[in-house]
């Protein structure tokens, strides 16, 4: 079992809380975050830039970019690599699910998505700063 997922997704998966964008994708992201979240299971993840698993499912995934609104494939791309430098990985690498969710726990603070997801639009629910609370308290 193998995953890939886009930069800014590494750390949506800690806040899920089954809201998004259709139906389909609540379902799609339910099946990810499950696997994410089974301590017990490890398993190879390739971090991209750009569609990943998750965004198979959504409504607003054209054939080659985000069609969501006017600027939001650049908004999406600029979360992944604000994401992807903070954590110090390479775009196109595999990592082990443990490893990702070691460096998010040591190098990811709640307040710092203020600025890794800034203008998201799920980031004034609060449930990815709890989801990355959490995650912190538990490692």
């Amino acid at each position: 079992m193998k995953k890939t997922l886009r930069g800014h997704h590494l750390l949506c998966v800690h806040g899920f809380r089954g809201m998004g964008y259709s139906p389909g994708f609540v379902e799609r992201m339910k099946d990810i975050v499950t696997d994410i979240r089974k301590p017990n299971l490890d398993f190879p993840i390739k971090v991209v830039a750009a569609f990943d698993d998750a965004c198979m499912a959504c409504p607003h995934r054209g054939l080659e970019v985000c069609e969501a609104s006017e600027g939001s494939n650049d908004h999406v791309l600029s979360m992944d690599g604000k994401v992807i430098r903070h954590l110090g990985l390479a775009p196109g690498s595999s990592y082990l699910k443990s490893e990702l969710i070691s460096l998010t726990a040591e190098k990811v603070e709640p307040d710092d998505l203020d600025e890794l997801c800034e203008n998201c639009s799920w980031l004034p629910y609060g449930v990815c700063k709890e989801g990355i609370a959490e995650l912190r308290k538990r490692k």
